[in-house]
């Protein structure tokens, strides 16, 4: 259920002590069930330092998800042999074309490559309000295994009609940027977290906003960034145990708008 993001930080090839706590991070993540590690070709050399970071890691215990900018066969190809390339590996767990804009957008050639066994499951992805509309056609007319959204307890507007369709296509949902670029961080500044998020084992504020996720049924999995070994495990922490209901949601809602 929490997965890592690799913006940022992953995107620098970084030596010495930045290295080392890059390494842990991911191990870490390992170490305590985690799978699922979320990049793009597009991150910089973020795909070259994932790549050496899980060079000693059992294949089987990491679910790696990447992306491509390009949903051409030819140019995508070419982009895809580059991303296998640097993360070493000779087959993704999760392929997907980022950020979608073309509502005709076909995914064929990414059927093809799935077929060859060099993916696993094929996904788009959408961060852009503007393109929602695109994505929500894509997702009813090539029904992907996977759709990757920006949602947050401060940007719900995926609730209103791609959460629903993906989910009526059975295309498992990513949560990109759980934490709004840690806006939600910002408004909860100097704030406890409520008494009554104890009902569903939420302890600290990022448990509360990963948990308000999860408990969505339509999302599979979270996907936060961070550099911080103590950071991931309290995102670690919010995959366990219990998660609001639909209830308990809408008070968590309630609660964020009147901040």
């Amino acid at each position: 259920m929490i997965g890592l993001g690799t913006a940022n930080e992953f995107q620098i090839q970084q030596q010495g002590e930045k290295k080392a706590n890059l390494k842990k991070v991911v191990d870490d993540l390992i170490a305590q069930g985690g799978k699922l590690i979320d990049t793009a070709s597009s991150y910089g050399s973020a795909e070259s330092v994932l790549g050496e970071l899980l060079s000693d890691q059992d294949r089987a215990k990491v679910f790696l998800a990447t992306k491509l900018e390009n949903g051409d066969a030819k140019a995508g190809s070419v982009e895809f042999k580059r991303s296998l390339e640097r993360l070493r590996y000779k087959q993704v767990d999760l392929l997907q074309l980022h950020n979608v804009q073309d509502p005709r957008q076909s995914l064929a050639a990414f059927r093809d490559w799935k077929s060859q066994g060099l993916c696993r499951y094929i996904g788009i992805t959408t961060t852009f309000k503007q393109d929602f509309d695109a994505a929500e056609a894509i997702l009813r007319t090539e029904k992907p295994d996977f759709f990757q959204v920006d949602y947050s307890l401060g940007d719900r507007e995926a609730e209103k009609r791609l959460l629903p369709a993906a989910a009526e296509v059975g295309a498992a949902v990513l949560t990109a940027l759980p934490f709004g670029r840690s806006s939600v961080f910002a408004a909860v500044r100097g704030k406890s977290v409520p008494e009554w998020a104890r009902e569903f084992d939420a302890t600290t504020w990022p448990q509360f906003f990963l948990k308000f996720l999860l408990g969505h049924p339509a999302v599979t999995a979270v996907i936060p960034g961070t550099t911080n070994p103590a950071h991931l495990a309290d995102n670690i922490s919010a995959g366990r145990d219990r998660f609001p209901d639909a209830g308990q949601r809408k008070e968590m809602i309630k609660f964020f708008d009147a901040l």
